[in-house]
């Protein structure tokens, strides 16, 4: 199969972003691929969300700024396929120090060329700063995660505008892969009104699953575990595995 680069991305923070990035990438590697799961958000939850320590090595702070290769700043993790670039709040620093760099857009793409792993999944932090745009630079596609909540679609048009500017300037290849409704709860009136406004905006785009709000989901960052881990049975597992198996057959036809 081709390399599939695909950056999860919302401005907004809260939308179960990192934790779909994580639990794709689990779910993906589990399936005898090879994935490499960056983190390039300061936060570095989705680091410690596997169990990974945040200030054991090389980061994508040291890669970003050409401090370390990718080589350097990958670690395995104990989950056979799953490779981790971590991240940690020095990372921050970044978007101040690569403001007058050169090519300072096209640093993790320059970075990712000697990746031979079948999925690269990065989780963007939760603003449009350059740390997403260097991702939206590199992915191939991108992957927007909704909360089923009021104003989930408020801030959505800001970001598809960005994505258009990358597409036009830095990175014409960039396709929108999908939109995934997380938290969401069949109880409320509203979870179903923000699914039906957004498959009004767009279409086949949106995937068929979507993403119980589960307190299984939720806790399981905390154990450093993914939730296949911390609980296989789950209805959020359920979710994030048919989830997962949807993303597969867009990629690969």
């Amino acid at each position: 199969m081709k390399q599939t680069i695909i950056a999860v991305t919302n401005q907004k923070g809260g939308v179960g972003k990192t934790t779909t990035a994580v639990n794709l990438a689990a779910y993906l590697a589990s399936r005898h691929t090879q994935v490499l799961l960056l983190d390039i958000d300061p936060q570095g939850n989705a680091t410690s969300g596997l169990g990974l320590p945040k200030d054991n090595g090389p980061t994508s702070y040291e890669l970003l700024l050409g401090q370390a290769t990718l080589d350097q700043a990958i670690r395995p993790t104990d989950r056979d396929g799953l490779y981790v670039l971590p991240a940690n709040p020095n990372l921050a620093a970044a978007e101040i120090e690569l403001v007058g760099a050169d090519q300072r857009e096209f640093r993790l793409r320059e970075t990712l060329k000697v990746a031979t792993h079948d999925y690269i999944i990065i989780d963007c932090p939760p603003a449009l700063g350059l740390l997403t745009i260097n991702a939206l630079t590199a992915a191939r596609s991108i992957l927007i995660p909704v909360q089923a909540e009021y104003y989930a679609l408020e801030g959505l048009g800001q970001l598809l505008a960005t994505v258009q500017r990358v597409r036009q300037t830095l990175n014409p290849t960039l396709d929108l892969l999908g939109v995934l409704l997380t938290m969401y709860d069949k109880r409320t009136s509203l979870s179903e009104q923000v699914r039906s406004e957004l498959a009004q905006h767009f279409g086949d785009k949106l995937f068929k699953t979507v993403v119980p709000r589960n307190v299984r989901l939720a806790e399981a960052p905390s154990f450093g575990k993914t939730i296949f881990e911390h609980d296989r049975w789950s209805k959020g597992a359920r979710a994030y595995k048919q989830f997962a198996k949807e993303v597969s057959k867009r990629v690969n036809g």
